[in-house]
């Protein structure tokens, strides 16, 4: 029930606010970096949080974690509007993002206490300096479902595989807020049908904007913070949440990396992401898409079975560090990498089909 009804308050919001997006003209033009064609309206986001506050306000017991929840996820997604309409100040979203986070975690009565046992010698409490490491975090979070927003589908499916995977650690190990990353899940189904054109929906393509994508980020670091730093039980340990974030989280670093060594901005927009390198190659957006869905979800497979298992924290660290590293690297040298797959890639299919003409 409650997934259908999050579903259907997804897809009439979607259709009750195209038009005014259009009329005030909350929409997305091609240019230099953006290849579409004609002006597609920004309000998957909107749709998205419209129907998520709906499906809570009806399903879901308002206590005041959640109700802060709402309140700034609200604040998160008018930044996120106003963003995609007048395209603010980096240091305005930044600061505006950090006043959110504070205020998210008065409301809630959470923040990053305990990283676990990474080092091995026992849990690490962070005390009274986890307040700015959460904001730092929150505003990581936020920013990386931002940056990996770059082809069709991309910000909804990684979203996805991350809501998934924290739905499938509590429903296993009994967390609390079980059925709000359900909902979730079911209105980001609508958008994804009419940003990749599926059967029905060709020629209506909307996009997520900065409001999605913010209100994305949000919600999967509030949902991982109240998964990991709960007062009751912990549904699951800090370090598996770097694993079923990771695609986004290791995107966002190694461009961040690569900027600042470059002297440019680490906000800078440019088209070294990983789904431009697979792009180079000669990949279509839609294999692209794919192919980085796959990883990422091997990835949250990693994290899910290390945290069943019990694999130690300090072990799980160390293979996410040598995981992004690797990936650093080929971020780093992404036109060779390009051209090496290229070669291989093309090369091999290029083989194949001799084979079968001969």
């Amino acid at each position: 029930m409650v997934i259908l009804f999050a579903f259907l308050a997804s897809y009439c919001s979607i259709f009750a606010i195209k038009p005014l997006a259009e009329y005030v003209g909350l929409v997305d033009t091609p240019c230099s970096r953006k290849k579409h064609v004609g002006s597609i309206p920004l309000i998957g986001g909107v749709s998205i949080f419209v129907a998520v506050l709906i499906s809570s306000i009806v399903f879901l017991p308002l206590d005041k974690a959640l109700v802060s929840f709402l309140f700034c996820s609200a604040a998160i997604v008018l930044l996120g509007v106003v963003d995609d309409y007048r395209q603010l100040s980096v240091k305005v979203r930044l600061f505006t993002q950090a006043c959110i986070a504070l205020l998210m975690m008065w409301g809630a009565d959470a923040y990053i206490r305990n990283l676990g046992d990474l080092l091995g010698f026992g849990c690490i409490d962070m005390g009274y300096i986890g307040i700015p490491f959460t904001v730092i975090a929150i505003i990581a979070a936020i920013n990386a479902f931002n940056m990996i927003d770059g082809i069709d589908g991309l910000a909804g499916a990684m979203s996805i595989t991350t809501f998934t995977s924290i739905l499938v650690l509590m429903g296993v190990k009994g967390g609390q807020l079980t059925m709000l990353p359900l909902i979730i899940i079911a209105t980001i189904l609508p958008y994804l049908a009419f940003n990749l054109g599926v059967i029905g929906h060709k020629n209506k393509k909307i996009f997520m904007g900065d409001a999605g994508s913010m209100f994305i980020g949000f919600s999967v670091i509030w949902l991982l913070m109240m998964s990991t730093q709960s007062h009751a039980s912990n549904a699951f340990s800090p370090v598996t949440a770097l694993w079923i974030i990771a695609i986004p989280l290791m995107d966002m670093m190694a461009i961040i990396v690569r900027r600042v060594k470059k002297g440019q901005s680490p906000f800078r927009a440019d088209r070294d992401h990983l789904h431009h390198v697979f792009m180079r190659i000669g990949f279509s957006s839609r294999k692209a898409l794919v192919t980085i869905s796959l990883l990422a979800v091997s990835l949250a497979l990693v994290g899910i079975i290390g945290e069943l298992i019990g694999v130690p924290d300090w072990l799980m660290l160390v293979a996410f560090v040598a995981a992004f590293i690797a990936y650093s690297a080929c971020i780093q040298h992404a036109w060779k990498v390009a051209r090496f797959l290229r070669a291989r890639v093309f090369t091999n299919k290029s083989r194949k089909k001799a084979i079968k003409v001969q």
